[in-house]
């Protein structure tokens, strides 16, 4: 994969991908520049076949701390014209997670605020340390909570009535009470946060890669479904798809002959 500037990215397992956001001296906030590299991560994780999950986590002692000081200080100075471009480009940084096709998850190992926890959610698991904190803070410093596409994914997780509280109020919210909204799947002692994430991204990673892919693609397509009928319709597709492909017949096989099945993502 290319060099990163303010991220790390190391393999530690087959079929995993490991993202470190590499600025623990400023608590990884997000700079221009990390925003720019973001859709490139995901760019070479979506075009490598060995690539099977990409697991998210930051250097040190925190997720994120939202957007770098330094940078937010060159906001003053934009126009409306260049400002509106810097927004689209930073929600593009955000939102490219959403659109890999494959797995995200987020080991959340401490603080994330802002721009760091919008990133959190995009992930389709999250794993939290017990130093784990969770901020909306855009309320804070003066500006709407709906940012980064926070707005909409957030109610989606937790429900509108803890979206509301976190977004209204700015207030952090700990592991434990993260856990009990739902925000986080689960909560672990810090020096088992990447082996219980990597437990989870080799559970899906022994599953059939075309079969993650749909599971994936449905799952957030009928989360907003307009009716049952319409659900219904993208399931039958997928799996009218899934079973023209060679994977599901391996997968039938390897069952019934007591063994793990041999992937070929074909």
């Amino acid at each position: 994969m290319s060099e990163y500037r303010t991220l790390r990215v190391e393999r530690p397992r087959p079929g995993v991908v490991l993202a470190i956001l590499d600025r623990p001296g400023r608590m990884n906030a997000m700079t221009f520049e990390m925003f720019e590299e973001l859709p490139h991560l995901c760019a070479e994780v979506e075009d490598d076949p060995d690539a099977r999950v990409l697991v998210l986590t930051g250097a040190g002692r925190g997720f994120s701390a939202g957007l770098d000081l330094d940078d937010a200080a060159k906001l003053a100075g934009m126009g409306v014209v260049e400002m509106l471009d810097g927004q689209e480009r930073w929600v593009a940084g955000i939102a490219a997670f959403r659109g890999l096709s494959k797995p995200v998850i987020a080991a959340v190992n401490g603080p994330a605020a802002g721009a760091g926890m919008a990133l959190t959610l995009v992930a389709d698991l999250r794993i939290a340390s017990t130093q784990a904190r969770f901020g909306t803070a855009f309320v804070r410093i003066g500006l709407s909570g709906g940012d980064v596409g926070m707005s909409w994914m957030l109610p989606r997780i937790v429900g509108l009535t803890n979206a509301a509280e976190m977004l209204l109020t700015g207030e952090l919210v700990d592991a434990e009470r993260a856990e009990r909204i739902g925000l986080v799947s689960a909560v672990v002692e810090p020096d088992e946060l990447l082996d219980a994430a990597f437990a989870r991204a080799d559970a899906i990673v022994a599953n059939s890669p075309f079969g993650v892919r749909l599971t994936k693609q449905v799952l957030y397509k009928n989360v907003d479904a307009p009716s049952f009928e319409a659900a219904i319709e993208i399931e039958n597709r997928n799996q009218v798809l899934i079973t023209r492909s060679e994977d599901m017949w391996e997968a039938l096989a390897a069952f019934r002959e007591k063994r793990s099945p041999r992937w070929t993502g074909r």
